[in-house]
């Protein structure tokens, strides 16, 4: 049945020349043009495969072209942080919203910052009074450093007004004003207003709130470190002489 099977198949007689008619042994050996593999066996060309699909041109296989120099994005740190949570500006319009300074911002920051390493629950007026501190460069900062009121002093001080928090206490992200710091932004808001000044809210202000919190932990660490009301009032004059700022 094999037999009869295989003598059924084809088979061609011009690729391998009869050895009688050429005793030579190059003619026994197929020729070069024989040897070419089936158009469904050849090298594929590069970037052709079943998993690539048809070759693509070398035009669309360049790498997508950028500038040198891309143009710089719009800054958004602006529209985002200009504010602090305050609620002397709710309903008022946006021309007259005085702006906080980036120093102001910066020392709002520092103080949720160390409010957290300290562990405490909430940031306080201690708080914002390390913030201003840590910050370092507004007037608010040198000015109290020039009267002794250091970072190490303050925190001294803290610890021993409001003690230290459980070990295992984890602060939130942003913790929460207390309600004198909460008054202490509005009263910078609202000093603002009363100024007529187009400028910015600083650290000035921010301290001077502290300031005018009498029974809050920023007020009391404040007057033990020496700060009183000539010095405020000496801090009042040198950030802006055309501001009248009435604390309590």
């Amino acid at each position: 049945m094999a037999a009869r099977t295989l003598s059924a198949l084809p088979i061609s007689t011009s690729t391998f020349p009869s050895p009688s008619k050429n005793n030579n042994r190059n003619s026994i050996l197929p020729s070069p043009s024989s040897l070419s593999l089936p158009s469904n066996h050849r090298k594929p060309t590069p970037l052709a495969g079943s998993f690539l699909g048809d070759p693509a041109p070398l035009s669309s296989l360049r790498a997508p072209t950028t500038p040198l120099f891309p143009r710089p994005s719009p800054p958004r740190s602006a529209a985002v942080f200009s504010m602090l949570p305050t609620t002397k500006l709710e309903g008022a319009s946006t021309e007259k919203t005085p702006k906080w300074s980036a120093r102001a911002i910066k020392s709002f920051s520092m103080a949720e910052l160390e409010a957290r390493k300290l562990k405490y629950p909430n940031t306080g007026t201690e708080a914002l009074l390390m913030g201003i501190l840590i910050e370092g460069t507004s007037e608010a900062a040198k000015f109290s450093r020039a009267n002794g009121i250091t970072l190490s002093r303050v925190r001294e001080e803290t610890v021993k007004l409001l003690g230290k928090s459980d070990m295992y206490f984890f602060s939130p992200e942003h913790p929460p004003l207390t309600e004198p710091a909460q008054r202490v932004l509005d009263w910078a808001v609202d000093e603002k207003l009363k100024s007529g000044d187009n400028g910015e809210i600083t650290t000035t202000h921010l301290l001077l709130g502290i300031w005018s919190e009498k029974d809050s932990a920023g007020h009391k660490i404040l007057a033990s470190l020496s700060f009183d009301d000539d010095k405020a009032n000496e801090l009042v004059k040198s950030a802006n002489e055309d501001a009248v700022m009435a604390y309590r």
